[in-house]
């Protein structure tokens, strides 16, 4: 793929896997669980999405051909 076609994909898939798992965060913060129950949760949350976000950066934008 060209370079520009796999930043586009790689940034979808990136916003796509956010959207999910802050989703789920939200969902099981603000269900039965309660925020502190879900706290734990929403920290890893964050971890994964940084290390998605790094990974994006190396992988399809830093990249050299």
């Amino acid at each position: 793929m060209s370079r520009p076609v796999t930043i586009l994909v790689a940034v979808i898939g990136t916003a796509l896997m956010m959207i999910f798992v802050l989703g789920l965060s939200h969902s099981i913060s603000t269900g039965f669980a309660g925020f502190w129950g879900g706290f734990p949760f929403m920290v890893i949350a964050i971890v994964v999405i940084v290390l998605a976000l790094y990974d994006l950066w190396e992988e399809a934008i830093k990249k050299d051909k």
